[in-house]
């Protein structure tokens, strides 16, 4: 896989105070692709920080509503959020 595909798979990291407190069991959460799958999630973290991934969970997060102007009625856009857990020993710095 070339890198500029990698970063297509993965986006970017999420920085929630949940995500911070599950950083502590080895989970980390990524806002990826809404095609990618498990597999491609997988190479993609090991690739891109250089750990071995023990496990993948996804889930589309639905979009919610939202008054866009002058109350006329929206929505935010759906994404695929991804929660990898490394393995024993490993870590990823997020700043």
């Amino acid at each position: 896989m070339a890198l500029s595909s990698l970063y297509s798979v993965v986006k970017m990291p999420l920085v929630t105070e949940k995500s911070n407190r599950d950083i502590a069991l080895g989970k980390y959460s990524f806002n990826v692709d809404k095609s990618a799958n498990k597999i491609q999630i997988r190479k993609a973290i090991e690739k891109i920080y250089k750990v071995k991934v023990k496990k993948v969970s996804t889930e589309i997060v639905k979009g919610k509503p939202k008054k866009i102007r002058w109350d006329q009625p929206g929505k935010t856009s759906a994404w695929k959020k991804a929660v990898v857990t490394l393995k024993k020993g490993y870590e990823i710095k997020i700043s």
